[in-house]
Order: C-alpha cells, then sequence, then structure tokens
C-alpha cells in the first residue's frame, strides 16, 4: 500500500500575529506591524508609505475595529486627522515588535507547494526588490570599496 501524504496545514501566520500582538499588548507595549505596501491588496494611505514600506501601530488606543483575521488585518484609524480604513493581507506583513523596545518577530516565509508557482513567485519576488532600494547584492556582483571619511594625520 502506498503513503499518502498529510493533510496540509493552513498558514501559522494569523497565529503567530495574534499571539505576538497580545504577548506585546500584555507587557503594556505598543504593537507595531511593519507591511509591504506594493503587495496586492494593501491598502492604506499613500502619503505614509515611504520605500515601498509602512510601520502601522495596530495598538487598541490607536485604531478600532481591529480584526485579525486569518487572512488580513484589518482597522480603522485617524491618518493626518482623517479616518481611513486599512486592509493588509497576511502576506504583506513583514514584521511584529514592540515600538518600545524592538521586541519582536519577522514573519516566517510561507512554504509555497507548486513548483511552477514557486518559480513564478520567486521572479516577482526578485522584482520586487529590486526597486526597494534595499542593498541586496548577488555574487556576480562585486562589493562596493566603503567610503573614505576625512584624511587626517597627527602632527607633532
Amino acid at each position: 500500500m502506498g503513503e499518502t501524504a498529510p493533510p496540509a496545514m493552513s498558514s501559522q501566520r494569523p497565529y503567530l500575529l495574534r499571539a505576538l500582538y497580545e504577548w506585546i499588548a500584555d507587557n503594556g507595549m505598543t504593537p507595531h506591524v511593519l507591511v509591504d505596501a506594493r503587495m496586492p491588496g494593501v491598502r492604506v494611505p499613500a502619503h505614509a508609505v515611504k520605500d515601498g514600506r509602512i510601520v502601522l501601530n495596530i495598538a487598541e488606543r490607536a485604531v478600532a475595529k481591529l480584526e485579525l483575521g486569518n487572512d488580513s488585518i484589518r482597522f480603522t484609524a485617524r491618518f493626518a486627522g482623517v479616518s481611513q480604513s486599512v486592509m493588509v493581507p497576511l502576506e504583506a506583513v513583514i514584521a511584529i515588535y514592540s515600538r518600545e523596545t524592538g521586541q519582536g518577530m519577522a514573519m516566517p516565509d510561507e512554504p509555497r507547494t507548486p513548483p511552477a508557482a514557486q518559480a513564478d513567485a520567486v521572479e516577482i519576488e526578485q522584482a520586487a526588490e529590486t526597486p526597494s532600494g534595499d542593498a541586496t547584492e548577488t555574487p556576480e556582483t562585486p562589493p562596493e570599496p566603503p567610503k573614505r571619511g576625512g584624511h587626517l594625520r597627527i602632527v607633532k
């Protein structure tokens, strides 16, 4: 008899986000999420996006109607005094952390099952990383020499 593969598990991201949110809030800290605003489905104020990313304060006192769902984070918040609806698919969440201490966690990558989908996703991810200004170097690219500071000499 042939072995059958175990059933696929659901994403761990929503569970990790909810647990870390609770941990940060229970310790009296302010939970923030770092979001890749270039991902499809992200609804955030464009003026608050910097280098394709946005940091959102999701503390209970900063937002209304917070929903940490299995597919997305949704809430209403004020940006520059204007109330706006925010929606962030969980795939766009890069990290969750405490504003005060910086403690938290970067979200793990989700495994992708179909090999064809993996190849497409890798190409898209690589294309998305290029314009962000992140300093990523490939082995084929030699590193830039360090910039030299001032030329001071000790004179006796």
